[in-house]
């Protein structure tokens, strides 16, 4: 089964949710940082043995000698990454999908497609959490390659926690595509519920069981329950606002293991999980 844990917006404690869940599984569990741009998983976690393994994506060079500058190469490229102006190409590797369309069309063989590293996956261990991790390079445009190639990490067979990025754009997407259920946290202000409406149109979109994580709840208002509610979305989780999480938060310390109690919180988390998964059967 594979869990995403997504947000509308940054900074409503996704991963404070996604570490504290993989830690209270008694078993073997996958935890999966797809925040490519911003992985922070690894500092609530005494990780081991980690392995590094370069991504790179294919991004075509020109043969000047063999061009005959005949422009279809630029015709095919959605992305503008290849341009001719009835001269030889332009390539900006930053802006390839590396779909290899430019390469098949061109009539001459004069493009072709070298390695373009884009970031790292590593991999680590804590107890029976493996974590995953994917590290965009600086400077690199495209998140969804290194994400998918997180991805393609995990093992078959295997619970697994998908740690996503920010947001409703196309990093989130790749993240929560073909996963079992996504479980959407949000907070109880205006900015958390303009964000989680968002959120929920996308989850709908991909046609993605789903349900909702209060965080900091005591600290807002009522207008993120009251849209649930209206929408008839569960909730499956409120987590208090409570001073003793942000202290343990910035020593890098789970919550659920410094502070017992809610311990329980999180496994009734994986039960109600469980109910939404039936409800959609």
């Amino acid at each position: 089964m594979k869990i995403s844990i997504a947000s509308g917006k940054g900074g409503t404690g996704k991963t404070t949710v996604s570490v504290n869940l993989a830690r209270v599984l008694n078993k073997e569990i996958i935890l999966a940082d797809c925040d490519v741009e911003e992985p922070n998983a690894h500092l609530f976690l005494n990780t081991n043995g980690k392995s590094e393994e370069v991504v790179s994506i294919l991004v075509p060079t020109v043969e000047e000698k063999l061009c005959n500058s005949c422009g279809e190469c630029a015709k095919i490229c959605e992305f503008s990454a290849i341009v001719s102006f009835g001269t030889l190409p332009l390539v900006f590797p930053e802006m390839c999908h590396a779909c290899g369309g430019c390469a098949k069309v061109c009539p001459t063989g004069a493009i072709i497609e070298q390695d373009h590293r884009i970031g790292v996956v590593e991999i680590s261990h804590d107890g029976n959490i493996t974590l995953i991790t994917g590290k965009l390079d600086v400077g690199v445009a495209m998140a969804p390659p290194l994400i998918r190639a997180v991805k393609n990490r995990l093992p078959k067979n295997t619970a697994a926690i998908l740690d996503a990025p920010p947001g409703t754009s196309c990093p989130v997407i790749a993240a929560i595509r073909d996963s079992n259920i996504v479980l959407l946290v949000t907070e109880p202000t205006p900015f958390g519920l303009h964000d989680l409406t968002l959120a929920v149109d996308m989850v709908r979109e991909l046609k993605l069981p789903f349900g909702i994580i209060v965080n900091r709840v005591g600290s807002g208002d009522d207008r993120v329950h009251d849209f649930c509610r209206k929408e008839n979305i569960p909730i499956l989780l409120e987590i208090p606002d409570d001073r003793r999480i942000a202290e343990a938060y910035s020593r890098g310390i789970l919550m659920v293991d410094a502070l017992p109690e809610y311990r329980k919180l999180f496994e009734k988390l994986l039960t109600n999980i469980d109910s939404v998964r039936a409800r959609e059967i």
